[in-house]
């Protein structure tokens, strides 16, 4: 056990790098995956919008965990922590809650608007991740400074990002609305980190809490299409029976999903507080697709481009903060704490947890393949492949020219990200 802990110890440091990678790639992928619920302007319900992208997400999370792991390693992962499928299905349920507020809100304001209001969600997770979890205890107040200012940098460079694009009338006549619906969505999110952080305490794989925080989110958002969206007359279902227009909102849920992915990771390796804001910087990539591929910054003057340019900087200069604010010995012995306190709670092994949450594993998991893992990865490759053969274009114009740019940016950092991830941790 003694040596287990040591190896701990070594590759702590090293995981922090780690998950700044990971922190930073979710922030591009992040960046990239609301762009399709721009459809909401043609006149779509957002709840149709949202619950045809947690289909998509719903199929895509199946996927990855299987193809990574297979599905004997992800239930015996969950058969081990049987007390975290309740907390991973409240996540999904806060999630999908908060992806259906988001909606209303691009409705409302627009993308550029309401992005950064509901990323202010960093900070939410920052003062739960003190409060419940014990991150920063014993940190030096070099390193608070670091993680706390950067959080707040990253969030007002948002807002600068947001309020940029603000010119000729942008904001709709239900601006007040969309304002609350954004705050709503942050508060969900910011508490969703709450179950993240628990589970990755009690060493679960990342991989394997997704797969069951998507059956929460898609139950919870099929719900509240049925309660306040028509039932089954709810344009969701007249979405679906559109394969040309479908198809954009599961390449929004699939985008979302990698994004996500690396987000889990982030916060596994960093905590709530940094692994966060540093994915909030999909703020800086969000605006990227709405002013270069849709054009959002096209009548812009120079006071609002002048903004672009602060914000940007200003969000770098935060996310280089957090960035290099390392953990000291201190900080890691009350994060040993706290996940002593979850092992002892539920009756879980100490070492085996430390060695988890350093991205290692003891020997013995099951991660052979079954027919029914190739079943699921064929069958989800198989509904992108049929929907995207039917994709029409969608009704919004488009610079494809940046569109290309920006999806070669988003296979670069997923090569990287996923090369990363792989070479330190297989996936763990």
């Amino acid at each position: 056990m003694a040596l287990a802990l040591d190896r701990v110890r070594r590759t702590r440091l090293s995981l922090h790098g780690l998950g700044v990678i990971c922190g930073l790639t979710a922030g591009v992928w992040l960046g990239a995956a609301e762009a399709p619920t721009k459809l909401v302007n043609a006149g779509f319900s957002p709840f149709a919008i949202s619950l045809c992208m947690v289909a998509g997400v719903f199929t895509a999370r199946w996927t990855f965990p299987t193809l990574l792991k297979g599905t004997g390693y992800v239930f015996e992962d969950l058969s081990e922590r049987k007390h975290l499928i309740v907390w991973a299905l409240m996540a999904g349920a806060l999630w999908a809650v908060a992806n259906t507020l988001t909606v209303f809100a691009i409705r409302d304001v627009g993308l550029a608007v309401a992005f950064p209001m509901w990323n202010a969600n960093s900070l939410i997770g920052l003062f739960w991740g003190r409060v419940l979890f014990r991150e920063l205890e014993g940190a030096s107040g070099r390193n608070i400074a670091k993680v706390v200012v950067g959080a707040m940098a990253i969030v007002i460079a948002a807002v600068m990002l947001g309020f940029s694009t603000i010119h000729g009338g942008v904001v709709g006549s239900h601006a007040f609305r969309g304002i609350i619906a954004a705050l709503g969505a942050s508060l969900m999110w910011g508490t969703m980190y709450v179950p993240y952080r628990k589970a990755y305490l009690s060493g679960m794989n990342p991989l394997s809490f997704v797969t069951v925080f998507t059956v929460g989110e898609l139950g919870t958002v099929l719900a509240l299409t049925l309660t306040l969206d028509g039932g089954l007359h709810s344009s969701a279902f007249r979405l679906f029976q559109m394969p040309g227009v479908l198809f954009w909102l599961f390449l929004g849920g699939f985008v979302w999903v990698i994004g996500d992915l690396f987000q889990q990771f982030a916060a596994k390796y960093l905590g709530i507080g940094r692994g966060i804001p540093l994915s909030n910087t999909n703020q800086l990539w969000g605006l990227a697709w709405g002013a270069l591929v849709f054009g959002e910054l096209a009548a812009a003057d120079w006071q609002h481009k002048s903004m672009v340019i602060a914000g940007s900087v200003i969000m770098i200069l935060g996310a280089l903060a957090i960035s290099t604010a390392v953990a000291s010995a201190k900080e890691r012995s009350s994060t040993n704490e706290a996940v002593m306190r979850e092992c002892n709670r539920y009756g879980l092994n100490y070492q085996r947890t430390m060695m988890a949450q350093a991205g290692d594993e003891l020997d013995g998991r099951d991660r052979r393949r079954r027919w029914w893992d190739y079943v699921i990865v064929l069958t989800a490759t198989a509904v992108f492949v049929t929907l995207g053969v039917r994709a029409m274009t969608p009704p919004l114009t488009m610079d494809f020219r940046w569109a290309v740019f920006l999806s070669v940016v988003l296979m670069i950092s997923l090569f990287v990200g996923g090369w990363c991830l792989w070479r330190r941790t297989r996936f763990t």
